[in-house]
Formats: structure tokens, C-alpha cells, sequence
């Protein structure tokens, strides 16, 4: 049948029930993940009433959508409502989250409200509060704990949403045919086992770092910043001031951190021979010791530091930029300029697919790189058939040409992101950072936003957008974007 003959029935476009429907159960989270933060204000002597009356409003906005869709036919939702719905999850996420800073007090308005939230649910780690010392212990635990639930928030989505979509296990990390892996029939059994290597890995850097100098309250939050490759401290100077152990800690555990979840399964799956031939693992691997070698040996020659400082902190750096969780041990912005430019260019890194982190990601630089090399064999052999491949599958020309075009959008929307902030009366260095940073999910920058600084002097219209880049940046940039295609509003 012609489409411009189609039953309106048919010819839907989006069901904006099923979309609250799923929103009321993003409603339901939130208020359950405002409750462990409780007993952490009754155990300190706190009043719990920021999260009382947070959990309040928001279950009854959960109670009152959920009672207006409980005719709705989810069976009817289609990949429209999906991308719509993930993409107004975070928002969501952003708005009922700053409740608690508001209630609390601890924020001057709204903006900042919704900056701190999205940048602990997208486990960026930028911070607009400038002294987080000073803030009640329950404050400093839901700031942590945003991150370990958006960290943990490709998982839920998993086990929440995917089935509903009919999209399986396989297609789970990557929307690249060639980097698919299959782990498991079942949606809901890998998000299980993925959630279990997640939890098991927080609770083990728990007990590391309380048996050094962090207090267990410190080591929960720190260990949730970790984890979910987040960043957000208890601490002004974040781990400026701890021991060489918890440093070294830290490293480690920001560096398994970036490594693919799916890995982990291999491993407790004894599937070594998956783990061999995970390219992107190794090249995850050389990056970050290239990296950090280079950084050491500029610490070490340029800036005359002793060769276990520019050790530990060339490594720490690197890691935390690669992995985009941001946390800091050292001012870098006193580094010598080639320091500083390496972890500018580190911005753009990311670590695995599969992992908490942002940013481009290593699948995607690894096939860039694939890509350039074929590119130049051609020009000096014209009559060459080049084939790409990783992990011993053939990319097709089609997935190779996708993630070239990603890159590029991402780069874009990096340059565009930059010119708003210049606009907003940003120095170019200051906006350049801050778009990086916020786009790839990092936290801290160069020059206003420096690792001793944070973003609470920025305009609020700078904020805002930067916002809105670590919603877009935590989605990969294409979800967002689908939804401001024409494609996505016709039929």
C-alpha cells in the first residue's frame, strides 16, 4: 500500500504514552537510588529531609504517570520511542537529581542544580561547587553515588529497555556489526553478569583503599568516582593529597575501569583466547603506556622531577584522561607545554567500548588508523585490495565509512561547542577544554577550569550547553542527533 494511503493508526510516528510509561519508571529509579542516602545522613547526624522530600515529589510524579499509562500496550513501542525515551531519561535524570543540592542548599540555583547532577549521571566529574568540603557527608555520598548509577546506567538499560526493543545481547556495546561479540543469548543474563563484575570490582578497590590512608566513607565515594570512570571527589585538590599507595591504587583500578565489560566475562568465563584477540584491548593497552611514557619522560627531563614522581604522576594523568574520569593528583596546567598538549590531545581518547567511559573510544580510533594505512597503500599501489579487519572479522567498507563519519560529527560538534563558549566571553583555551572536557565526559580542562579550579564561575548560559553536550557526548552523539533528523519525524 502507498504510504500516503496508510491508516493514520499505522502511520504513528512516536506513542507518547509508552515514552511516560517508560519516563515513570526512570521516575521509580530515581526515587529508589534518593534512599541509601538516608542512612548516611542519620549515621553523620545529618537531616535527611533533602531526600525525604526529593523521594516524595518524585514518586508521586511516578505514581501519577504510571497510573495515566496503565491501559498503554508497551508490545507497541518502536525504535522512535526508544531513542526518544533514552535521551529524555537523562534529562530527567538531570532535573529530579538536583533536587537534593537545591533542597540542601547547596547550590544558588537551578542551572548548577542540573549542571552537578548531569555531570555525576554522565560521569563527567565537572564540578560547579567550590568548596565540596564543606558540604554534608549525605551530599557528598549522592554526588559519588550519581556516578556509580551512571556508570552503571548502560546496564539498567539493558535490562530495563533493550528486551523491550527486541535488541540482543550482541548488539549491545558497539552498533558496529564488525565489533559485536556474542557472550549470551539472553539480554537480561548479561546485564546481570555484566552489573555482578561492575559491583565486584567497586567492592574490591573499597578494601584496597581503606587499608591505606583513606577513611571508608572516602574509599565508597572515591571507589564510585573509579569505577564509573566519574571523578567527583570529597576532597577540593581530589587526590592531591593522598599517599603514593592510594595513587597508585587509583591508577590501577581507573585503567580496569576502561577495560570492556564484556573482557570480564571472557575472563570468569575462562574464554582467554577472546581476550587474546580483542584488539582493541591491546591497543587500549599500548596507548595508555605510550602515553604514559611520553608523560613521564616530560616530567622527568623537562620539568626535573624525580623519576617515581613523574612516574606516578604522568601515569595517573594519563589513565585519568583516557579514561575520562578526571580525577587529579597534580596542578598539570604547571607542566611543561608538551605535558600539557598531550593531555589536551587525550581529551579525544577514551578507552574501550563496553566500558563507563566517553569520549571517541579506541574501537573507533583503532579503525580510523586501520583505515589511514589502506588509504596510503593505495596511493602507492592503485591496483591493491586492502580489506580491514579486527578481531579477526572483515569491517565492512559501509561500518568503516560509519565510524569515519562519527569521528568527524564528533570533532564538529567539538568545534561548534567551542565557538558558543567563546561567544559566552570564554578565552579560547577556557572554551576549547570545556567543550572537550564536557563532550567526552572528562571533567577538568585547561585554563578557568583548571585541576585546581572548577566550573562554578562560567556563565549559566555556558552551563547550560555544556549540559547538553555531556547528555550528548554520554549518548554517543548519534541517539541525540536522530532525533533532529527529518527521517525521525516522517513517515
Amino acid at each position: 500500500m502507498n504510504t500516503y494511503f496508510r491508516p493514520l493508526t499505522e502511520m504513528k510516528l512516536i506513542n507518547p504514552l509508552i515514552i511516560l510509561r517508560i519516563l515513570s519508571t526512570i521516575l521509580l529509579v530515581a526515587t529508589l537510588i534518593f534512599l541509601p542516602c538516608i542512612p548516611v545522613a542519620i549515621i553523620y547526624d545529618e537531616s535527611p529531609d533533602p531526600f525525604l522530600w526529593s523521594a516524595l515529589i518524585t514518586v508521586s510524579v511516578y505514581l501519577f504517570l504510571r497510573i495515566a499509562t496503565r491501559k498503554v500496550d508497551m508490545k507497541k513501542m518502536n525504535i522512535r520511542d526508544g531513542f526518544l525515551a533514552v535521551t529524555l531519561s537523562w534529562i530527567i535524570f538531570g532535573v529530579v537529581g538536583g533536587l537534593p543540592y537545591i533542597f540542601g542548599r547547596c547550590v544558588p540555583s537551578f542551572i548548577d542544580a542540573f549542571f552537578e547532577t548531569v555531570s555525576g549521571f554522565t560521569t563527567t566529574g565537572a564540578t560547579i561547587i567550590p568548596d565540596v568540603e564543606i558540604l554534608p557527608y549525605s551530599i557528598l555520598f549522592w554526588r559519588s553515588l550519581t556516578h556509580w548509577i551512571g556508570g552503571l546506567g548502560i546496564i539498567v538499560l539493558v535490562i530495563l529497555i533493550l528486551p523491550s526493543l527486541k535488541i540482543t545481547a550482541q548488539q549491545l556495546f558497539s552498533l558496529e556489526s564488525s565489533l559485536k561479540e556474542k557472550i549470551h543469548p539472553k539480554t537480561k543474563a548479561i546485564g546481570y553478569r555484566l552489573m555482578f563484575a561492575y559491583v565486584g570490582l567497586t567492592v574490591i578497590e573499597v578494601l584496597l583503599l581503606y587499608i591505606g590512608d583513606m577513611t571508608l566513607f572516602d574509599s565508597i565515594c572515591h571507589s564510585f568516582g573509579t569505577i564509573a570512570t566519574g571523578g567527583f571527589s570529597t576532597r577540593n585538590a581530589s587526590l592531591t593529597n593522598y599517599s603514593a599507595y592510594t595513587q597508585y591504587i587509583i591508577t590501577i583500578f581507573m585503567f580496569l575501569a576502561g577495560v570492556s565489560f564484556v573482557i570480564y566475562y571472557f575472563v570468569v568465563k575462562l574464554q582467554f583466547s577472546k581476550v587474546k584477540k580483542n584488539e582493541e584491548l591491546w591497543f587500549y593497552f599500548g596507548t595508555v603506556i605510550t602515553a604514559g611514557i611520553i608523560a613521564t619522560c616530560i616530567l622527568f627531563f623537562q620539568a626535573d622531577k624525580p623519576l617515581e614522581l613523574s612516574f606516578r604522576e604522568g601515569f595517573f594523568q594519563v589513565v585519568s584522561f583516557i579514561t575520562t574520569t578526571g580525577f587529579i593528583t597534580t596542578d598539570y596546567l604547571f607542566w611543561p607545554s608538551a605535558g600539557i598538549i598531550l593531555l589536551f590531545v587525550l581529551l579525544f581518547a577514551g578507552a574501550s567500548t563496553g566500558s563507563s567511559t566517553g569520549s571517541i573510544k579506541m574501537a573507533r580510533h583503532f579503525l580510523a588508523v586501520k583505515n589511514i594505512r589502506n588509504s596510503f597503500r593505495k596511493l602507492l599501489h592503485q591496483n591493491v585490495i586492502t580489506q580491514v579487519r579486527m578481531n579477526d572479522k572483515l569491517v565492512s567498507e559501509k561500518t568503516s565509512n560509519t565510524i569515519m563519519s562519527f569521528i568527524v560529527l564528533y570533532l564538529f560538534i567539538f568545534l561548534i561547542g567551542t565557538a558558543i563558549m567563546v561567544l559566552t566571553g570564554l578565552d579560547i583555551e577556557t572554551a576549547a577544554s570545556s567543550a572537550a572536557s564536557a563532550l567526552g565526559n572528562v571533567g577538568p580542562g585547561l585554563g578557568q577550569i583548571g585541576p585546581m579550579f572548577n566550573y562554578s564561575g562560567l556563565p549559566e548560559f555556558s552551563k547550560f550547553i555544556l549540559s547538553l553536550l555531556m547528555i550528548t557526548g554520554r549518548l554517543e552523539i548519534l541517539t541525540v542527533f536522530a532525533l533532529f533528523s527529518r527521517s525521525f519525524w516522517t513517515i
